[in-house]
């Protein structure tokens, strides 16, 4: 259950948040903003693949 439920947020993740690896963001210049997404991104994604 709880994997179904990151899976698809994983999916809304996908589509509504952007993507900063494509935009070749460098981390260390990256604001406050970016990195929360960054992290929530990574969070999800882990929790969706374990």
């Amino acid at each position: 259950m709880k994997k179904q439920v990151f899976k698809s947020l994983a999916t809304v993740n996908k589509a509504l948040l952007p993507s900063f690896t494509k935009r070749k963001l460098d981390i260390t210049k990256a604001s406050k903003l970016q990195l929360a997404i960054i992290a929530w991104r990574a969070y999800v994604t882990k929790n969706a693949l374990g």
